[in-house]
């Protein structure tokens, strides 16, 4: 589920998440309002990023220890996630499904390049440090055609080998509901492509709208109660003064508890794209880093 866009203005910046993930996505918006939208990506496509679940057979071996280490590592982030081309949806363990309550907490935020380039939302983003918030989502099963099947006449294959039950986030749910937490009722609408899962758009009252686009992606699984998803973001906030883009970074470690319940380590990067000024001073660097800590009961 992922954190969104940080807006200058005269609203503090507030930090929102969901990435295929459920949080995550600060950026760098030069508006009236100043609020980062990491959350929103966060949950629709944040709760946090995962690939197929399939594809780990084939590429765990490859990207084994590359996502822990990048955790270990935090705060000091010098470049982008090495990530994979998006396909189809992000898929979680069986052990996501279901509703439920979701805790976000900012736990941590560092400014690797200030003060030679920094966020406008970035510091009043320090008013939501060690406050948690909480908001419903949910994970539900998805029906979907196995890939990369031998092809073979259709009528000879048993009906149960056509597809697949697999688990994904319900990213319009997750991310109206990640957003209102955050926002309130500045948010009217999140919606998703039908025809792509990791393209969502959200809307606010004054007719301002967020796209947010899935670019890159890399799962790892240590083992069956943990799992750890990186996604990257191309961000757009479409506003009449200043269209503003930028690329976000949601990485979450999740773990399933004995209990049943899901604890997880979330960390966002944002990192400038051009037209903006500084964008070839930081180059792949972030210049915004944001540690959150999530919890989901039911």
């Amino acid at each position: 589920m992922p954190t969104l866009p940080e807006m200058e203005g005269n609203h503090k910046g507030l930090p929102l998440q969901i990435s295929s993930q459920i949080q995550q996505c600060p950026l760098n918006v030069p508006m009236k309002f100043s609020f980062s939208i990491r959350i929103l990506f966060t949950l629709a496509y944040c709760l946090l990023p995962l690939l197929f679940i399939g594809c780990l057979c084939s590429t765990s071996a490859v990207l084994a220890s590359t996502l822990t280490e990048r955790i270990a590592a935090f705060p000091e982030w010098n470049d982008k996630p090495t990530v994979q081309s998006v396909e189809g949806d992000l898929i979680y363990p069986d052990w996501m499904v279901g509703t439920w309550k979701l805790t976000s907490t900012l736990k941590e935020m560092v400014a690797p390049l200030a003060p030679e380039v920094t966020t406008p939302g970035f510091e009043g983003n320090r008013d939501f440090l060690n406050i948690p918030i909480t908001c419903p989502v949910r994970f539900v099963p998805n029906t979907i055609l196995e890939r990369n099947k031998a092809v073979v006449p259709f009528l000879s294959l048993p009906t149960k080998s056509l597809t697949t039950a697999s688990v994904v986030s319900d990213r319009a749910f997750n991310g109206l509901s990640l957003a209102k937490a955050y926002l309130g009722d500045r948010v009217f609408r999140v919606w998703v492509d039908s025809r792509d899962p990791n393209r969502m758009t959200t809307k606010f009252r004054d007719n301002r709208k967020l796209f947010s686009f899935a670019i890159g992606r890399t799962v790892e699984q240590p083992d069956p109660d943990r799992f750890i998803a990186s996604e990257l973001f191309q961000q757009f906030f479409q506003a009449p003064e200043k269209p503003y883009k930028n690329q976000v970074e949601t990485t979450t470690a999740y773990t399933h508890q004995p209990d049943g319940s899901v604890t997880a380590d979330q960390f966002t990067a944002v990192y400038l794209n051009p037209p903006h000024p500084k964008a070839f001073v930081a180059g792949d660097r972030p210049v915004a880093l944001y540690r959150y800590t999530l919890g989901f009961t039911k």
